[in-house]
């Protein structure tokens, strides 16, 4: 058979379309299961009731079944007296099937007893007296007082609950109401998850340098048990085409077989990927197997998606990156799901915004873009975290995304844009942070968080977050901005409306590998070293207040790498760390933990900038208030920070 090959990418609509064709046989199937199994579950056909409830006359109060008409006149001052029967209904107790309440004769009765013949009503005992010749009446009461009628809560062929719910504890209570020991629901779809690729390894194991720990498995699972089906961990797969193709056909074909196997990695058209081999393999030899239907969406990220149907059951490779599969699978999978599972869909969630700054795009293919939303004085701001498809938190994080049409090679500075949100309504924040990262304050927005503020913090460095704040875009902001004019710091930078906070010091300088033989030598000059072209070096960002350092430092030299931009200090750690370069400027906390190097450069000033309008919020005037606790300026001081 002649597959589609991944560079026949196909557009967003004729995917969808493709795929359902292919699954046009696949829908969902009911089973029963016992009461005591049916919550959490969706239901597959209406519940109708076999019976009335209540199924007779039931009293809603202890007291006195009588006629109504018999209470008539009777008042606190003036009671009226009737004699009691010596029958007495409790609650479980019915009355003989030839007894009568004879005319003016009250009869004692338990809540939830059996209302006789001949009464019509039922007294509260609070309302009545023993008396000499039986009890004494002190309120009258209407015909049909305290008494729920046989059926008045649900009558004999009643709809009581519409199928496709998802059903709670209030829906078991009616399903037993209505005495129903069974209930039909749709079959949990089985869904298999198999991570693929040398490189992966499990969660808890320390990976090599080529190796990342597997965070699309758990993720995976998570979002198939959130759309009501059984996930199933397959484990991982190593890059061998064979044992790939025994665990498809395994899943799809074995004794324990699932109803859809998801796969992530592998789904490019390299050297390496097996994925889309072993599908292919699959289906030329497996029954009832369209194959590959799609491989490569025009979509970013996600464009590697590997569609297929094999011996009726869809095989999906996603994308191997986090944020690349997350989309895909919300993007291709959860529909699958929702029709199988009958789970409910969300309603989708949108809010209108604005983009803060130019966001660049791929022209050719549609590209989802997350965002942070944050509330200015122009209306919401929607922020692009800028997270490749790598980014494992970027989802998580994000309050949701917008879609940038194929034909749009970017979005300018301060357009409209429509921002599909992750949840149903949008989240809300006591303290919006937008400016330059740093552990120290990660430490204060901790404890922060600790106090019960919620807080939404966007790193995009000092320059970019002064903007912001100068726009009404966030309540504080870190700055470390040094004005080479006057060496000082921050005070020159900040735009009309917008205070400063004064902070802490915080040590920078060069961080190298101790096992440089040049570098770490104390026979050489460190910063002659660093100006010249034998070392390659890992930049920060422009914007940011340790480039504006770096660039001061290296006197208008430009080394090897100064175009590889870190955007945080840890960024830099790990480039040398790992070798990628042999130095850069970093904090000296950073530098140690990463057991690195270090020569001090300076002591910069890292301040809080703050919205003027905003300085008297209850979340700013608590980081103010720790920024003046004894206990915690020692905190900072053990980070680093003096």
């Amino acid at each position: 058979m002649k597959q589609r090959q991944f560079l026949n990418v196909v557009d967003e609509d004729v995917a969808h379309d493709a795929f359902r064709a292919a699954c046009a046989h696949l829908g969902p199937r009911a089973e029963s299961v016992a009461l005591e199994h049916a919550h959490g579950r969706v239901l597959a056909k209406d519940v109708v009731a076999k019976v009335d409830v209540p199924g007779f006359d039931r009293s809603n109060v202890d007291g006195y079944a009588i006629r109504a008409v018999d209470t008539y006149g009777a008042e606190e001052l003036d009671p009226v007296t009737v004699p009691v029967s010596p029958i007495t209904l409790a609650a479980g107790d019915a009355p003989a099937d030839d007894f009568e309440a004879p005319p003016g004769t009250a009869v004692q009765i338990a809540t939830g007893g059996v209302v006789p013949r001949g009464t019509d009503a039922v007294v509260m005992v609070e309302y009545t007296e023993p008396s000499e010749g039986g009890i004494a009446l002190s309120r009258s009461v209407a015909p049909g007082s305290n008494i729920s009628f046989a059926g008045s809560d649900v009558g004999r062929g009643d709809t009581v609950l519409r199928r496709g719910i998802v059903m709670t504890s209030r829906d078991t209570a009616v399903l037993a109401a209505v005495g129903a020991a069974s209930v039909d629901v749709v079959v949990r779809p089985r869904v298999a998850v198999l991570s693929t690729g040398d490189e992966i390894v499990a969660p808890g194991s320390i990976p090599s340098l080529a190796q990342v720990p597997d965070s699309n498995q758990p993720m995976l699972l998570d979002a198939v048990r959130e759309l009501g089906c059984d996930p199933i961990s397959a484990g991982i797969a190593p890059d061998d085409l064979e044992q790939v193709e025994s665990t498809i056909e395994m899943l799809i074909t074995g004794p324990d077989a699932v109803d859809v196997v998801l796969l992530s990695g592998g789904t490019s058209k390299g050297e390496g990927d097996i994925n889309a081999d072993a599908v292919t393999l699959l289906a030329e030899r497996l029954p009832d197997s369209p194959g590959i239907v799609v491989h490569g969406v025009a979509l970013k990220p996600g464009k590697p998606i590997l569609l297929s149907v094999v011996a009726g059951t869809p095989v999906i490779v996603l994308p191997g990156f986090p944020t690349s599969a997350i989309f895909t699978f919300h993007e291709f999978v959860a529909p699958l799901l929702h029709s199988l599972s009958g789970f409910p869909e969300d309603a989708v969630a949108t809010v209108e915004a604005f983009a803060p700054l130019r966001i660049a795009s791929v022209p050719g293919r549609a590209e989802y873009s997350l965002v942070d939303l944050v509330e200015g004085t122009d209306g919401l701001a929607a922020y692009p975290l800028g997270a490749g498809s790598g980014s494992v938190t970027a989802f998580g994080r994000a309050d949701g995304f917008i879609r940038i049409p194929a034909t749009t090679e970017y979005v300018a500075k301060g357009a409209p844009v429509t921002v599909r949100l992750m949840s149903s309504r949008l989240r809300t924040h006591d303290l919006v942070v937008i400016g330059s990262h740093c552990i120290g304050i990660d430490y204060l927005l901790g404890r922060l968080a600790a106090e019960g503020f919620r807080i939404k913090s966007i790193p995009v460095g000092s320059t970019a977050g002064l903007a912001a704040l100068g726009r009404g875009e966030g309540d504080v902001g870190g700055t470390h901005l040094l004005d080479a004019a006057t060496g000082t710091y921050n005070e020159a930078f900040l735009p009309p409306g917008v205070g400063r906070i004064p902070g802490y010091d915080r040590r920078q300088g060069i961080a190298y590998r101790l096992d440089d033989p040049t570098l770490a030598s104390n026979d050489v000059s460190l910063m002659d070293e660093i100006r010249s072209d034998r070392h390659r070096m890992v930049n920060r960002n422009p914007g940011s207040g340790t480039r504006i350092l770096i660039d001061e430092v290296l006197e208008g030299r430009r080394p090897p790498g100064y175009l590889h931009q870190a955007k945080t200090h840890n960024g830099v750690a790990a480039a040398i760390e790992q070798r990628r370069a042999d130095w850069g400027m970093t904090l000296e906390t950073v530098a140690h933990a990463a057991g690195l190097g270090f020569q001090f450069v300076a002591n910069e000033r890292y301040d809080l900038a703050v919205r003027e309008d905003r300085s008297d919020r209850p979340a700013v005037a608590a980081l103010r208030r720790l920024l003046d606790d004894a206990t915690i300026r020692a905190a900072l001081a053990d980070l680093g920070f003096s």
